[in-house]
């Protein structure tokens, strides 16, 4: 679990159109728009308070529109999850009904 005073500050900054607090109701949507633009300083604490392993759960959780192509690309070669033979997947797509 991930200290809630990291959270509140991190909300503060990248979740700009709520509340820190109520930011914070949605670690998973808040925690990739860090690794979608955070800073270098607010990404490493980031990758301190989650492991590579929260990194990953973020990514195979995330919603349409969280992250860049060039994050999304980024982090999946960052963690492992892709490689020269195994590009990323696509990002996810909204789904229209």
């Amino acid at each position: 679990m991930i200290d809630q005073s990291l959270l509140l500050r991190l909300a503060g900054t990248y979740i700009w159109w709520k509340t820190p607090s109520d930011a914070v109701a949605y670690p998973e949507r808040l925690l990739a728009q860090v690794m979608d633009m955070g800073s270098w300083d607010d990404v490493e604490a980031l990758e301190a308070a989650m492991g590579d392993d929260g990194l990953r759960a973020i990514l195979r959780h995330s919603g349409a529109g969280w992250f860049s192509e060039k994050s999304w690309a980024y982090w999946h070669y960052r963690l492992g999850l892709a490689s020269a033979e195994r590009p990323p997947p696509p990002l996810v797509a909204r789904k229209l009904a």
